[in-house]
């Protein structure tokens, strides 16, 4: 069923179907190369292209062989132990400090607020090579170079600013009076903060968290300058495996990482949804009576 109002004219119907059009375009110019890469993954043949069995859809022209030879492939295997690994950490710290400094910056009274604001954020604005080079001179007189914890540290940099961004958005519009209700009955910061904030500010960390994990997930520069050869993650593997040795592994393992990234996208709307939800059953509760 059109969504077009009854009541335009025939050059508010074009320029309506103009949109809706030009909407599609850009979208399947998005999509496209992602949906190339997943029928490319089985491919039997070791070519990057469509051969000609698979454009006729014969079977037999079809495999799973590249998704065997990954998890056959100590390099891959390391790769993606250390993608999950330096993610989870990183994440962890990214939620922890992205969380407490948007619960600070969401104050009226914070000092400075705008321009702690500005920094914090900076790694988002910042070109990536010049906060990589800069990383790795820092960590490199810390002797952090080339080691997990370095990995880890860097990327919880590169995760928290999304973190304070869905947190803040969270906390737009929050009744402080609760807090501060809370304190006077005698609740201690630590469980005004846990008992009052963390539930209703809840969907926006985990957002969040989600965004920072992406984040180092996807990551790949930073990793060139941080990380030794123990180190190398998923992104890092595939940016090898086109330089030195080009075979359909790396279109199969992009297949699971668009799997991957599709699983969190799903549930950063489902987390979306229910905050919706949340703040529609707040605005239909009637204020309290007052005497």
């Amino acid at each position: 069923m059109s969504m077009i109002p009854a009541h335009f004219g025939i050059w508010h119907r074009l320029g309506a179907r103009l949109l809706q059009v030009s909407s599609w375009l850009v979208l399947l110019f998005l999509i496209l190369p992602i949906l190339v890469i997943v029928p490319l993954s089985f491919n039997i043949e070791p070519f990057f292209s469509f051969t000609e069995g698979m454009l006729r859809l014969q079977p037999e022209a079809y495999s799973l062989r590249w998704y065997q030879a990954i998890f056959d492939d100590p390099k891959w295997i390391l790769a993606i132990q250390n993608s999950f690994f330096i993610g989870f950490f990183a994440t962890l710290i990214a939620t922890v400090l992205g969380t407490c400094a948007a619960v600070g910056l969401a104050r009226d009274d914070m000092p400075l607020r705008r321009l702690i604001t500005a920094l914090l954020l900076s790694p988002m604005i910042v070109p990536l090579i010049i906060t990589a080079a800069g990383m790795f001179f820092f960590y490199s007189e810390l002797g952090l170079a080339g080691s997990y914890l370095g990995v880890i540290l860097a990327h919880a940099a590169l995760g928290t600013p999304f973190v304070i961004i869905t947190v803040t958005a969270t906390l737009t519009g929050f009744d402080y009076s609760l807090a501060r209700a809370a304190v006077n009955l005698g609740a201690t910061p630590l469980r005004v903060f846990f008992d009052i904030i963390m539930p209703l500010i809840r969907p926006g960390v985990i957002s969040g968290a989600l965004f920072a994990f992406i984040t180092s997930f996807d990551e790949v520069v930073v990793i060139l300058f941080m990380a030794g050869p123990q180190q190398r993650t998923i992104p890092r593997q595939m940016f090898s495996g086109l330089r030195e040795q080009i075979n359909p592994s790396i279109l199969a393992i992009a297949t699971l990482l668009i799997l991957v990234s599709i699983a969190l996208l799903i549930t950063i709307e489902l987390l979306r949804r229910r905050a919706a939800r949340l703040r529609g059953s707040e605005a239909d509760v009637p204020p309290a009576a007052t005497s």
